[in-house]
């Protein structure tokens, strides 16, 4: 079998699919640059404003990689630009360990975020390409989400132990050295376009011009805030409260073993569903509401347990979210623009980024708490609610289709 032989639900998945999983487990586990970065800025004593415009240039190029690696996967192919990015993620992230002027700290800090979640869109193209039915989509987007996740404990884990006694650059010359690994890897296992997948290339004029991928992405934006709020709200809450930071990270111990725990039991249920003709719009608009009454429950907490429980709460919902948008995104993309379409929703996650802690600041400076849980909510329902003129446009486009074809 070629590497990008089509492989149904009821085939064993190919070499290509495997190592894509294990690498995105790796690569993640191994992400220390992004979490550890406000602890390398602090070692260097940098005032509030350097470290504000250095996280802010690190988040335009998360927001903007994800654009630029999508449209390079459909114009120059998904080898070469899996290899290019983690090539340069393997030189800036040392450069990143290294710097000490704010200027050098800058300029590292957006390109390592141009590249930091570079695979995302890319191996999602590359999911596509390999395997052609929905069920079998389905199963492999809820393996990856659950590797990611596991992938972030093990982050968490590993460099709260090493943090300290092997300092945070060896932290971040670690995650190059794995990119670089990466780099290798997919040099080996994913084949030129020759090979495979013939590419036409995709242009963002086309995709941003779609009103279901306009519609996809705010939904899925408004639906993963509550998820961002997880890493910037959350912790801002608990501190208010008087709680110490390992108290955050057993919130963030309850929300990764949530998501080990129902991971198997969600993605065969999701799979079946993806069996049906009809897009999983009512499962992303099921989600939003769920993360948001999970999340949202966290500002109605004061406990540890309490905020645990909110963690967990939200995990079901963020499962739904990753596999339903996936299955929803590879319906509405055309094959020569997959990898567009996927570079241009994977940018929900850098803006929930940017919007939760905004938003969740303000809801703590104006109401607290309280305030917070509100908010937190009718962001979760307001992303559900945008799922319902996707389903119309969608239901709409299934029947001009079918007109056209008979």
């Amino acid at each position: 079998m070629s590497p990008l032989a089509p492989a149904t639900a009821s085939n064993r998945w190919p070499p290509i699919i495997w190592a894509l999983l294990v690498a995105t487990f790796v690569v993640r586990a191994a992400g220390f640059s992004y979490p550890y970065l406000p602890y390398r800025l602090n070692e260097l004593h940098l005032d509030t404003a350097v470290v504000s415009a250095v996280l802010a240039l690190w988040g335009a190029g998360w927001f903007a990689g994800q654009l630029l690696c999508g449209w390079l996967a459909d114009r120059v192919g998904r080898r070469a630009t899996l290899v290019g990015a983690m090539t340069v993620a393997a030189v800036a992230f040392p450069l990143l360990a290294e710097a000490h002027t704010p200027q050098a700290l800058g300029v590292a800090a957006a390109v390592a975020g141009l590249v930091y979640d570079a695979p995302r869109p890319i191996v999602a193209a590359l999911v596509a390409d390999t395997v052609p039915d929905e069920p079998g989509r389905a199963r492999i987007t809820g393996w990856r989400h659950f590797a990611v996740n596991l992938g972030a404990a093990t982050t968490g884990l590993v460099g709260g132990a090493l943090a300290e006694p092997v300092g945070i650059s060896v932290l971040f010359w670690s995650n190059a050295v794995v990119c670089g690994a990466f780099a290798v890897v997919a040099l080996r296992v994913v084949p030129p376009p020759s090979s495979g997948l013939s590419l036409r290339g995709g242009t963002h004029r086309q995709a941003f011009a779609d009103p279901l991928l306009w519609l996809l992405w705010l939904a899925s934006l408004l639906i993963l805030i509550p998820v961002a709020a997880l890493f910037s709200v959350l912790p801002m809450m608990m501190a208010q409260d008087g709680l110490p930071p390992s108290a955050y990270g057993w919130t963030q111990a309850a929300s990764a073993a949530a998501v080990i725990g129902l991971s198997p039991l969600l993605n065969p249920l999701l799979v079946r569903r993806a069996r049906h003709p009809a897009p999983m719009v009512g499962l992303l608009s099921m989600s939003g509401i769920i993360l948001g009454a999970g999340m949202g429950s966290a500002g109605l907490a004061s406990s540890t347990v309490g905020y645990g429980v909110a963690a967990a709460l939200a995990v079901p919902g963020e499962i739904i979210a990753f596999v339903a948008a996936t299955d929803i995104l590879n319906r509405i993309a055309p094959q020569q623009s997959r990898g567009v379409y996927a570079g241009i929703w994977g940018t929900t996650l850098a803006a929930a980024v940017v919007c939760a802690p905004a938003l969740g600041g303000w809801a703590l400076a104006q109401g607290g708490h309280r305030l917070v849980a509100v908010t937190t909510f009718m962001t979760g329902l307001l992303g559900a609610a945008f799922c319902l003129p996707l389903a119309a446009l969608l239901h709409s486009s299934a029947r001009a289709s079918a007109r056209q074809s008979s």
